[in-house]
């Protein structure tokens, strides 16, 4: 049962007045039957089926359905399978790869199969990865029609009716967002809809700029939030729980003006300078056939205000970030809580102005691993419910766990974390681990982050353990003893445990039948069964993931999914909108009065103490001391430490692709080679294993045409006034 079915159709079950029977043969076998194409033409008939209360509630899930299916680009987080139009793996950057797709570069690019390295160096064609293109835009139709037409409908309450419209018109705008991101500028289609009934060179449609989709997508957004019933403010009921609330509406509101005053569609400036030393070819090449440039040439501050007070509106709502109190007993999978390391003002202040009450490691992993469900997470702004769909080769939550774990658990170890991600997490006290970037990084820059500092040697010991010395590795079980880890693993901050399946790491597996598979430490050495073999099951870097698995994950066998507990995607959460605040507001010179979306006047500055605002809770939840007044007074130091955070707080969520394009900082953190461990050494050599060089069968390159995916060759001639994107080409 796809996710559409399970988390929309029991709402609709309760509001369709007990046709469920219907509604479910509907979804799964006759979605085609209440298509906008069908009755378009057809007055009489679309009267009908909008006076019906059952038919609008097939249309409207109708017009939810194109969010979902396999392989589709919104979750991006799983398997990285299928080829050609379904191909979308966003969820790997410079932090994160897969490894289960190296086939030749040449037999990749021709059948559109999903090599990380074709994907890193813009191998593939116009063909591939265009079914979100398709799909968003037959949903944006299929709301159009509905928005259009549910005013005639009487048999729903006033509130029902305008709730219903607000969805649609969310679900239209979000397609929108997610084109927007992907695409770049995109044409928007009339409210109506494209009538088919005109003559071809009518329906020809140009690409609207960025700034005008990104305020189209604003200003439609304000409108669903105002229809949207006020009892759905920041969180639906369990069966509704895949449906927009007001809080959705707003938040996908802050992120594209926030993605609209980035240096890349904002005059590619940062602080009046080019970041990172790029050029602005890509502004000047993007254009409609009369000209108009799809990308602004001029940098207008006043954006960051506008995407500043956007996120404000989102907080002012009553979200707040996922916490789990603290734990006193240990128990399988359940650790003690570690006290984070003193800080002058969070250790003895309670949440959410201090860590004294919360464990800032069950908080940070419960928010993923399926603990904290989606209604009782006050975390969670916009989710499509959960996607378990059971495929290897799909992008959901449970093919990117399945493909984390160690080949000798019946995972297929091929999704792993990059020695740069790894160096990123923070020790525990906040200070940068020793050797940090210290292989690639330039040391005549003062500004480059690392450090050149030795890495740490050594290995821990039993005795060290039994003492207390690392609690961070021996407390998830209790008499079994973290040792033989490498010490450049130990006293990190709580978000790198919750998310990095270092050599040496437990795998819980609690409910695996097969007690010899339970709190299995697993080294990723050459022969050790879960190290290189002659093969694709093996990490890359000797890095691998943790993010997303619970204790009680296992799997009977490779093909085998009904064994991984449910987790909900976080395709929104608080925790973006804080950060986004931070960042916005960081970039800002002047002081701005700026509308709420309600009207009120409201002034955004480069206020520190709103700044903190957004920074302070995510550090608090991470165990982690504030940044220094330094830190906060020069806003270049800032915005590199914002950057930071995301990379490490958004890591495995899809987030950090596009980050490093609307920050235009892509052409220098994607062209950097990729860094791991030396993992073609045994175990008798594990000293040269925890050697870090580059690794040579994992691509880093970046250029200019990877800034915006490429618009299909089938679309380009469908509208003769839609231009492509630079780099890519128009003809077959």
């Amino acid at each position: 049962m796809s996710n559409i079915q399970r988390y929309i159709l029991p709402s609709l079950q309760e509001w369709g007045r007990g046709v469920g029977l219907l509604l479910t043969l509907f979804l799964i076998t006759s979605c085609a039957d209440l298509d906008s194409d069908k009755y378009f033409g057809d007055r009489k008939t679309l009267e009908s089926v909008f006076t019906d209360r059952t038919q609008v509630d097939q249309w409207l899930a109708h017009a939810y359905s194109f969010l979902t299916g396999p392989n589709f680009e919104v979750c991006s987080k799983g398997g990285t399978g299928g080829e050609n139009s379904t191909w979308n793996p966003f969820c790997f950057a410079d932090d994160i790869y897969y490894g289960d797709r190296d086939y030749a570069y040449g037999d990749a690019k021709d059948k559109g199969y999903t090599s990380y390295n074709t994907f890193r160096e813009g191998g593939y064609t116009e063909a591939v990865g265009q079914n979100a293109w398709v799909r968003c835009y037959q949903g944006i139709y299929q709301a159009s029609q509905f928005i259009q037409n549910i005013d005639i409908n009487t048999d729903l309450s006033d509130e029902d009716r305008l709730d219903r419209k607000g969805q649609a018109r969310f679900v239209r705008a979000y397609y929108y967002w997610l084109l927007l991101r992907k695409f770049g500028p995109v044409p928007i289609m009339p409210d109506e809809g494209a009538d088919y009934t005109l003559e071809y060179d009518e329906l020809a449609t140009p690409r609207s700029t960025y700034e005008e989709c990104a305020t189209y997508i604003a200003d439609e957004m304000v409108k669903a939030a105002a229809e949207i019933s006020p009892r759905w403010v920041i969180k639906r009921d369990e069966a509704n729980i895949a449906r927009p609330t007001r809080g959705a509406c707003l938040a996908t509101r802050a992120l594209a003006l926030i993605y609209a005053a980035s240096p890349l569609a904002n005059g590619q400036l940062q602080n009046g300078k080019h970041p990172s030393n790029v050029t602005d070819d890509i502004a000047k090449l993007l254009t409609n056939f009369d000209g108009t440039h799809l990308l602004s040439l001029t940098y207008d501050e006043s954006k960051w205000a506008r995407a500043a007070a956007a996120c404000y509106d989102v907080m002012q709502l009553g979200y707040e970030l996922y916490h789990a109190g603290r734990n006193t007993v240990a128990a399988d999978g359940m650790p003690i809580t570690i006290e984070p390391d003193s800080d002058a003002v969070f250790t003895e202040a309670y949440w959410p102005n201090g860590w004294k009450d919360i464990d800032p490691y069950l908080s940070y992993r419960n928010l993923f691993n399926g603990v904290a469900s989606a209604v009782d997470n006050p975390e969670l702004i916009f989710t499509r419910g959960s996607n378990m769909s059971g495929s290897d080769n799909d992008n959901s939550l449970a093919a990117l766990i399945a493909h984390a774990m160690p080949v000798s658990l019946s995972g297929w170890n091929t999704h792993g974390m990059t020695q740069k991600m790894c160096d990123t997490y923070y020790m525990r006290d906040g200070s940068d681990c020793p050797g940090m970037y210290r292989e690639w990084r330039d040391s005549t820059k003062a500004d480059e982050p690392g450090n050149n500092l030795p890495r740490v040697t050594g290995w821990t010991e039993r005795g060290e353990i039994r003492d207390g010395k690392y609690p961070e590795l021996s407390q998830d079980f209790r008499n079994i003893p973290g040792i033989n880890v490498s010490k450049q693993y130990v006293r990190r901050e709580p978000r790198f445990y919750a998310s990095v399946a270092f050599s040496g790491s437990y795998w819980e597996q609690l409910q695996n039948p097969t007690a010899s598979q339970r709190n299995a430490q697993v080294f990723y050495y050459r022969g050790s069964g879960n190290g290189y073999i002659n093969a694709f099951s093996y990490l890359r870097t000797g890095i691998g993931l943790k993010k997303y698995y619970h204790p009680d994950d296992f799997r009977d066998a490779q093909h085998d999914y009904s064994h991984i507990r449910e987790k909900f995607e976080p395709a929104i959460r608080y925790a973006d909108i804080l950060l986004m605040y931070a960042e916005a507001l960081n970039e800002l010179s002047n002081s701005y009065t700026m509308k709420t979306w309600q009207g009120e006047d409201i002034t955004v500055s480069r206020d520190i103490n709103e700044m903190k605002k957004g920074i302070q809770p995510i550090r608090i939840r991470a165990g982690l001391h504030d940044y220094t007044a330094e830190e906060y007074a020069d806003a270049d130091k800032l915005r590199a430490k914002i950057k930071r955070e995301r990379m490490i707080e958004f890591m495995g969520e899809g987030k950090r692709y596009f980050d490093l394009r609307r920050w235009m900082d892509a052409p220098v953190e994607e062209n950097k080679r990729v860094y791991g461990l030396n993992v073609f050494q045994t175990v008798g050599k594990r000293d040269e294993f925890m050697q870090v060089i580059p690794v040579y069968n994992l691509s880093a390159n970046f250029n200019d045409k990877m800034y915006f995916w490429p618009i299909s060759h089938t679309d380009l001639k469908r509208n003769k006034n839609l231009t492509q994107n630079p780099g890519w080409t128009y003809n077959d």
